[in-house]
């Protein structure tokens, strides 16, 4: 089910060839023109998915304009969904679904606040995630206003300045500040920054290399050696964007420490340096609040205006997956955000106070650094607080719930779940590695569903009520430490859903382990320290699974 028409288009240009393909399908150069190192215009990305969706068979499954507006779940033996579709002609339908993966992903919602002031605007107020819709405001437009400062802003910024159109770029003093945003390859070894996929993290033993960890995280020498990697590479993005060579890019340098940064660190994937755009006359930038708009201009607290024709803004997403679920209060033991309670029962693992006080306690054992967080703005004010921007809806960015809590960031830690075996979440784990994850989760879900995972927890917990009940304890506790992790060690990106950069491959080893395969994919084990982790490297392990599990499937 999807509830858009179509493979949505992209406009932007993303992450380097090589980097951005699914391993059982590489992206050809041949094919769709693309060099390797090179980034990837938008274009060919949907070229390319809509030719794997061909290749594989997805495309006549898709069931266009179809939104899933409720999904009751069946607390029979057999478990499934009763699912309620809005069809396109304002009719509803319903179906059952034995089993329901949840692929809605962190960035399907967009999040578009109100501004006091916006009915007599007279212009154009739209999300980054509507550019494509709104292209033609690079003709029409004279002056247009860009609110955020995420790499959806850059791209907006970027794509207007290069038109002639002047901007406006408002980046809230009482927010997160500038999003990093690095050139492609760091540090003095110029690395691809892509593939720096090395760091500490709670699910790291998966890869065998414990004690290397326990080292470099749990010794006093090791962990200098680790405040030096991220000194020098913080350093050598500040450096290399030259950031404090004038004064108006002297705004975009960014608030928050490089270790603390989730996916909201960024890569440079432009053909004109943005920076020497910035410094000229068509962009300017503040750092202030939007008080309020009035005819064709955007009033900043500080008595600043200016003239705008149209505001793009970059103001989160709604993460919550946007369907009813029932029966009534059945998010608890889903696994998704819901209000946090006081007191409440057992079967809401994400407000249970004891499990997280007890995960909070294990991960700054094992990795002491994690206790010095960053102070990265004290001034941070909620943006649906601060004055002139409000909202009505449900479900913000800035409305207090609880995280996602989710075994292995797939599987809703209940037995209510656990024993029909129905039901999985996709995409709500955000990394650079999105397409190998995504394979890796699609493989995981499908043996998880037939019964064949070497890991035997899922299993053994389902069968709580039939002397499991220590089996559901380690599941439960382990959901709470691996997603309670992101908190910690990524302050800014991590608290709400898992959002990890350099913590990518343990988990993807984590899933293998799982899936009974080996993760090491190189020659030997020097390789496999040192050379990075690409979609290549992932091309047989479906080959390799079902051969070793496809007779008994």
């Amino acid at each position: 089910m999807d509830a858009d028409g179509t493979i949505e288009k992209l406009d932007c240009i993303v992450v380097g060839a090589g980097t951005f393909e699914y391993p059982d399908f590489p992206m050809e150069s041949s094919v769709f023109n693309v060099k390797p190192r090179e980034h990837i215009p938008g274009e060919v990305v949907t070229t390319y998915l809509k030719a794997y969706a061909d290749k594989f068979g997805i495309s006549d499954l898709i069931r266009p304009e179809s939104k899933v507006v409720v999904a009751e779940h069946q607390d029979t033996e057999e478990g499934g969904w009763t699912l309620t579709i809005a069809k396109p002609d304002q009719t509803e339908a319903k179906i059952y679904a034995r089993r329901l993966i949840l692929a809605s992903g962190l960035t399907s919602d967009a999040f578009i606040p109100h501004f006091a002031g916006q009915e007599s605007f007279g212009g154009r107020i739209f999300h980054s995630k509507l550019f494509p819709q709104n292209r033609d405001t690079l003709e029409t437009a004279k002056s247009i206003t860009v609110f955020g400062g995420s790499k959806f802003a850059w791209d907006a910024v970027y794509s207007y300045a290069t038109r002639g159109v002047k901007v406006n770029w408002v980046i809230r003093s009482s927010g997160h500040g500038p999003a990093w945003i690095s050139p492609p390859f760091v540090t003095p070894l110029k690395k691809w920054i892509e593939k720096l996929a090395s760091s500490p993290c709670i699910w790291g033993d998966a890869d065998g290399y414990s004690r290397i960890r326990d080292f470099f995280h749990g010794t006093a020498i090791g962990r200098a050696i680790v405040n030096m990697f991220w000194k020098i590479l913080g350093n050598d993005v500040l450096t290399l964007n030259a950031f404090d060579s004038h004064p108006k890019t002297a705004k975009l340098k960014p608030w928050t420490e490089a270790m603390f940064t989730g996916t909201s660190f960024s890569i440079m994937t432009y053909e004109k340096d943005i920076l020497e755009l910035v410094k000229g006359d068509g962009i300017d930038v503040h750092v202030g609040e939007i008080n309020h708009l009035s005819p064709g201009k955007v009033h900043l607290a500080d008595g600043t205006e200016f003239e705008s024709d149209v505001l793009v803004v970059n103001t989160g997403w709604k993460h919550v997956p946007p369907i009813k679920f029932l029966p009534e209060g059945i998010e608890r033991e889903l696994g998704i955000p819901h209000t946090p309670e006081h007191d409440a029962p057992a079967e809401d693992l994400a407000n249970q106070q004891d499990l997280v006080e007890r995960a909070d306690k294990e991960i700054l054992r094992r990795f002491p650094r994690l206790k010095d967080q960053p102070v990265w703005n004290k001034n941070y004010v909620p943006l649906t607080d601060q004055k002139g921007i409000y909202s009505s809806d449900e479900v913000t960015p800035c409305k207090p719930l609880t995280p996602y809590m989710l075994y292995r960031f797939i599987l809703p830690p209940s037995p209510r779940f656990l024993r029909p075996r129905d039901t999985a979440f996709v995409g709500i784990v955000s990394n650079f590695s999105n397409m190998i994850t995504a394979h890796l989760q699609g493989l995981w879900i499908s043996a998880y569903f037939s019964g064949l995972l070497e890991n035997p927890e899922p299993a053994a917990a389902a069968a709580a009520l039939k002397g499991g009940e220590e089996a559901l304890r380690r599941l439960q506790y382990e959901t709470v430490l691996h997603n309670r992790f992101g908190r910690w060690r990524y302050p800014t990106d991590g608290t709400r859903y898992p959002s990890f950069i350099f913590d990518a491959v343990p988990y993807l080893d984590l899933l293998q382990r799982d899936l009974g395969l080996s993760p090491y994919h190189k020659k030997g084990f020097i390789a496999d320290w040192y050379d990075p982790y690409g979609p290549e490297d992932y091309r047989e392990v479906n080959g390799v699974w079902l051969k070793k599990y496809g007779s008994a499937k």
